[in-house]
């Protein structure tokens, strides 16, 4: 069993920057790839950025350059670093952990973009 905590949300202006962060419980947590999700309101959750256990990242096309994602197995934690944020960026993030069979979910965290 794996429990995430994200934190880091809030209100930012177009252009700025926001950190999410998201604490991992369990002593597993090297061998999870851990991937942040959007939702934003009448949409579908997708995938933003991912990283393997091995730190291989991946991203979606629409944040490539802005977004980036990091693990630090030590502190059981992977943090997604957003810059030049838009207001398409205005979601609720979900951190995600993905180990063979097994995945799990934070309870998300808002995001919003606005002026």
């Amino acid at each position: 069993q794996v429990q995430l905590v994200e934190s880091g949300g809030g209100l930012v202006q177009p252009g700025g920057s926001l950190r999410l962060s998201c604490a991992a419980s369990g002593s597993t947590f090297s061998s999870y790839a851990m991937g942040w999700y959007r939702q934003a309101p009448g949409k579908q959750r997708e995938l933003v950025a991912a990283i393997t256990s091995g730190s291989s990242t991946n991203y979606a096309d629409s944040v490539k350059g802005r977004f980036a994602i990091f693990r630090d197995n030590a502190k059981n934690t992977v943090s997604l670093q957003m810059n030049s944020l838009k207001p398409e960026d205005t979601a609720v993030y979900y951190c995600n952990a993905h180990f063979a069979i097994w995945t799990y979910w934070g309870q998300g965290t808002q995001v919003t973009v606005s002026s």
